[in-house]
């Protein structure tokens, strides 16, 4: 380890590179930090610490949520609008054209994925802004209690925080690009890394500051159980099985093609935390209806709108809820990158085959049942540590300490994907003579 450590540090080209990343890293982490003008936040925090939902919004945004910085979005709104892109990729025959033109066709999807996040943007800031101002509600206030969280705002403070909440977003998908552009780790991803990890320190500082002998033996109790998430995680991350494909032998003149025995690896966690984002986007759309019907003069319409805050505030219901929707998207994701009818044609066309399996529609129809049941595994999975904080502040009643299964599966999906990186950068000067 000391050794790759030592060797990457000498690499002047990479070294370089992992510098320009963490510089901006700690940009975001400033940005983080500089909140919307005219904007009261001193009650955010207790707010989101209060809303399993919005809590883990406020995890993505690296704690820009809660201080109502200018990048509170994080990357979200880009993400979703590339979420959106991929599924229209399937449906419009232009777009999926695009896709098979391999760079110019990717910039071009890429341009359209920007300009669809500034919308987005905008739609997404209104929403938070909504259910900020109302957030009252959530915690069973009265309406003069409401004001409390953000203040009246005017239409003039509204706008400016509308224009400056975009921007943040769009800044962060800039500085998103700029780290990907150096190939040591996906930009966006560490991003959301970065934010997470920023926060580890406050927490260990407030678990200290609660600290209570008679919590010893529960607080040995989560640094177990973390470190059997992050061994799982890793595990679930690496694990792939590897289908067995037999390339006919081709000849053409005086060469021979083809003769050889490769694999084609499907991965078990093929979607990676784009189910959670997809269920934690759905999950929060009710609350914020229902915002707008808490103080109807309808008895039965104000009762049901409460009581739809209440149930998507955390609880079992929503647990139970909130994993199935994880389990579903994680299959509906999965249906979307992987596509047994390419894979199954191209092989063809390759003069691959899997032995025991014809050619065509046998070997899409085999390529199917496989993948349907090793993502059911992934899916468990994925649902599981998407409700384990939930589990566990239930059963232990501890609120101070709180495993972020969503956070470790980020954090170790990033660690890995990035060192993978940092590797294959190594590698490639090595056989260049670097």
């Amino acid at each position: 380890m000391l050794e790759k450590v030592s060797q990457l540090w000498r690499v002047k080209d990479v070294r370089n590179r992992i510098l320009y990343v963490l510089a901006i890293l700690v940009v975001f982490r400033l940005a983080a930090h500089v909140p919307v003008p005219g904007i009261r936040t001193e009650n955010l925090a207790n707010f989101f610490n209060q809303n399993q939902v919005l809590g883990l919004l406020n995890v993505f945004s690296g704690g820009a949520l809660e201080n109502f910085s200018v990048v509170m979005l994080g990357v979200s709104p880009y993400i979703t609008a590339s979420i959106i892109f991929q599924l229209l990729t399937m449906i419009i025959p232009r777009l999926e054209e695009l896709s098979k033109e391999g760079e110019r066709g990717y910039q071009k999807i890429n341009q359209w994925t920007r300009l669809l996040t500034v919308p987005l943007a905008i739609v997404s800031g209104y929403g938070t802004l909504v259910l900020l101002q109302r957030g009252g509600a959530i915690q069973g206030q009265a309406a003069a209690g409401t004001s409390q969280l953000l203040g009246s705002l005017t239409l003039v403070q509204t706008i400016t925080a509308l224009v400056v909440i975009t921007a943040g977003s769009i800044f962060l998908m800039w500085l998103g690009e700029l780290i990907s552009e150096k190939k040591v780790g996906n930009g966006i991803s560490l991003l959301i890394f970065a934010g997470i990890v920023a926060r580890v320190p406050s927490g260990i500082q407030h678990t200290i500051a609660l600290f209570d002998p008679s919590q010893l033996f529960t607080i040995i109790g989560f640094m177990v159980v973390g470190l059997i998430t992050i061994g799982g995680v890793v595990i679930v991350t690496e694990a792939q099985r590897n289908i067995p494909v037999s390339y006919a032998r081709r000849i053409r003149g005086n060469r021979v093609y083809g003769g050889v025995d490769s694999h084609l690896p499907m991965r078990v966690n093929q979607a990676g935390v784009i189910p959670i984002i997809f269920a934690v986007s759905l999950v929060i759309f009710p609350s914020v209806i229902a915002q707008f019907f808490v103080r109807s003069n309808i008895a039965w319409v104000a009762s049901l709108a409460q009581s739809t805050i209440t149930f998507f505030q955390g609880g079992i219901g929503f647990d139970v809820v909130y994993f199935f929707l994880v389990v579903a998207f994680t299959f509906f994701y999965t249906s979307v990158v992987f596509r047994p009818d390419q894979i199954a044609e191209n092989l063809q066309k390759q003069g691959g085959f899997i032995p025991g399996i014809r050619p065509g529609r046998q070997t899409m129809e085999y390529l199917g049942y496989v993948s349907n049941r090793i993502v059911l595994a992934g899916a468990l999975f994925l649902g599981t540590i998407a409700v384990m904080p939930s589990i566990v502040q239930q059963a232990t009643s501890a609120t101070a300490l709180s495993i972020g299964g969503t956070s470790l599966l980020i954090v170790v999906s990033v660690v890995i994907e990035t060192v993978k990186q940092i590797e294959s950068q190594l590698i490639v000067r090595e056989y260049e003579g670097f």
